[in-house]
């Protein structure tokens, strides 16, 4: 990078962030996966970061109408859930993710959940999905905070290493022709290839 790039003012992004909880939207308790979100991304973007956050209950409608509005209306560059990706009935966040979306991107489920069984069994249940919608990256995550951060982060210092997801956030946002996101190395670093 030049020393003219490097003082070049980095470009905002615009994130989506749904926390999707029947419980959590009525009240029953209080929503843990919203803040998690922010402050996860808020260490390790270097970006300014204009956000639009959601709490909603497990409708699959409702999560459609959502994502399409937070990526068609609100121009969001990345959308991130939290919550509703497991077996039971009112799961249903794969589902509406996967019917506004474009283009299904499978390797982001696949590593979250390879990321999740160095911990439980039951990653194996989970069903987090990613897609594109127009010139938005779209990526369900699990709904625990500790979760959020681990497939996220990933586990550099696991042996063997285990590369988070948002790694490669960036490049993806780059190639859809999203603004150029730059991270805080101590946090995530971002992978593009060498030109």
């Amino acid at each position: 990078m030049t020393n003219e790039a490097a003082r070049a003012p980095l470009d905002t992004v615009r994130i989506g962030l749904v926390s999707i909880s029947d419980r959590a939207s009525s009240g029953v308790y209080e929503d843990k996966g919203l803040p998690a979100l922010q402050a996860w991304l808020g260490r390790a973007l270097r970006n300014p970061i204009e956000w639009e956050t959601r709490l909603i209950p497990d409708e699959q409608a409702q999560i459609s109408d959502t994502l399409k509005a937070l990526v068609d209306a609100k121009h969001c560059h990345l959308v991130l859930t939290t919550g509703g990706t497991g077996p039971s009935p009112r799961d249903v966040t794969p589902e509406a993710t996967l019917a506004v979306g474009d283009r299904e991107m499978p390797g982001f489920g696949e590593q979250m959940r390879q990321i999740s069984l160095r911990f439980v069994p039951t990653a194996i249940l989970s069903r987090q999905v990613a897609v594109l919608r127009g010139k938005a990256l779209i990526i369900n995550l699990p709904g625990q905070p500790k979760s959020i951060a681990e497939t996220l982060e990933g586990l550099p210092t696991a042996t063997p290493p285990a590369p988070g997801i948002f790694a490669a956030v960036p490049y993806c946002i780059d190639l859809i022709g999203g603004p150029f996101i730059e991270t805080d190395e101590a946090v995530c670093r971002a992978f593009r290839p060498k030109r």
